[in-house]
């Protein structure tokens, strides 16, 4: 009731401004904020179609303006790995390769600018596909080992322990120094409010920030988008898709993404195909789209739920409240609180969610705690419902109990938890 209170309050002072959306539940993660006026709503609607399109290889008389894809590449469009705007989905079982999943490639040390340093013959993911002439590197295949965790109760739940391995790999073996990571595609609704808070408010957390480099200006920044919070602001991170996951260039990432002894890869290499409109109006897209609201907000079990989450520690990282410090796109919501359920830092995940892989200042074991907002709704409208970096837990349930390092404790008291106790819990998560 506290909270409902609040939200209320925060309305009213912001001119009943609403940042989530309660649409359908099929749609719930495609609507934009209410209240854009027409430029920022039509740069919306041109977003949402550069987002959805094919990219092709040119020349094109059909589509001249989405000619770039390649030479190497993982998938034809944005929407193909982040369906409806959600999460991607877990391997399938019958052969195992990921396709909503990008597996980063690294070896030790760091490049000039901190980050992790690439693999020399592969760059620094792997792309399955390539153009005409130029081979596809190969594919990342998970398999899953299931084993029974048993809790206080007596009662059982299934996990499941992924182990990736690559297929069909078409310059050279990666060789036993490699380091991978495999991430999921997240959702990427209520993004833009989350680039929207403060970082005074972030680094008030309790957990660790990342501080990546900023193309666009060279410097150090606080990294709070990617599953390792490492890149800085939405613009970066969007542009990176691009080049690395659908080799698009762009004046941000003006050169392909082919490693050095891919002579074919680089013999493709070409100017900037994203233009800088392109991008713009893909950001603003992204930075529009609402993150939808909680549901049965009147149910006994998800108000005990809200209270377990805070008594068991959860609410320690997936911080319930931030606020909106300068939102653009719409100034009445500035001021906002907001119910992400993030802090946007890096916290140690425990050896079971290590990945065996630095990215910036984030070590093998850290994760940026993922937004829960929107979580009960993952799979309704046809996206991914697997949680976690790499899709391994099938429910909310399996996710928690992979928590080791700093979330540990909270992963124990569930495990502890009568099972009424564990299923209102489970129902609040439902609710968000």
């Amino acid at each position: 009731m506290k909270r409902l209170g609040v939200l209320l309050c925060a309305a009213m002072l912001a001119g009943a401004a609403r940042y989530e959306t309660s649409g359908p539940d099929t749609e719930a993660f495609i609507q934009p904020i209410e209240g854009l006026d027409g430029e920022h709503a039509a740069r919306f609607r041109k977003g949402s179609g550069i987002f959805r399109q094919a990219w092709v290889i040119g020349p094109s008389q059909d589509h001249p303006d989405f000619i770039g894809l390649g030479p190497l590449y993982n998938r034809l469009s944005c929407i193909a790995c982040h369906v409806k705007n959600g999460r991607g989905a877990a391997p399938d079982s019958e052969n195992g390769v990921a396709r909503t999943m990008a597996a980063r490639l690294s070896v030790e040390g760091k490049d000039a600018h901190g980050g992790p340093r690439v693999h020399p013959d592969y760059g620094a993911q792997l792309n399955p596909e390539g153009v005409p002439g130029v081979a596809g590197e190969g594919q990342a295949v998970v398999e899953y080992a299931e084993f029974d965790v048993a809790l206080s109760d007596g009662a059982t739940v299934r996990l499941r322990r992924p182990t990736l391995s690559f297929r069909n790999l078409a310059y050279g073996p990666l060789g036993p120094e490699t380091k991978t990571s495999l991430r999921n595609a997240p959702p990427v609704f209520g993004l833009g409010l989350l680039e929207a808070v403060a970082e005074s408010e972030i680094l008030a957390g309790a957990g660790r920030p990342n501080f990546v480099f900023s193309v666009e200006t060279g410097q150090r920044r606080l990294g709070r988008f990617g599953l390792k919070a490492n890149q800085p602001h939405l613009k970066q991170q969007i542009a990176n898709a691009f080049v690395e996951d659908i080799g698009v260039t762009s004046s941000l990432f003006p050169v392909e993404s082919c490693a050095p002894s891919q002579s074919e890869c680089r013999r493709g290499a070409s100017t900037t195909e994203l233009t800088d409109a392109q991008l713009a109006a893909v950001v603003t897209y992204i930075r529009a789209l609402a993150p939808p609201a909680r549901r049965n907000l009147g149910d006994p079990r998800v108000k005990d739920g809200e209270i377990l989450f805070h008594e068991i520690g959860c609410s320690t990282c997936h911080r319930d409240a931030l606020h909106v410090a300068d939102f653009s796109l719409q100034p009445a919501l500035n001021g906002v609180e907001i119910h992400p359920y993030t802090d946007l830092l890096l916290h140690d995940m425990g050896d079971g969610l290590a990945d065996g892989r630095d990215d910036f200042e984030a070590g093998p074991r850290d994760w940026r705690t993922p937004p829960l907002w929107g979580l009960g709704l993952a799979g309704k409208g046809g996206d991914g419902a697997d949680f976690l970096h790499d899709g391994r837990a099938r429910t909310p349930a399996e996710a928690i109990l992979w928590h080791g390092g700093e979330a540990q404790s909270s992963a124990d008291a569930f495990r502890n938890l009568p099972e009424l106790q564990r299923d209102a819990l489970l129902a609040f998560l439902n609710s968000l």
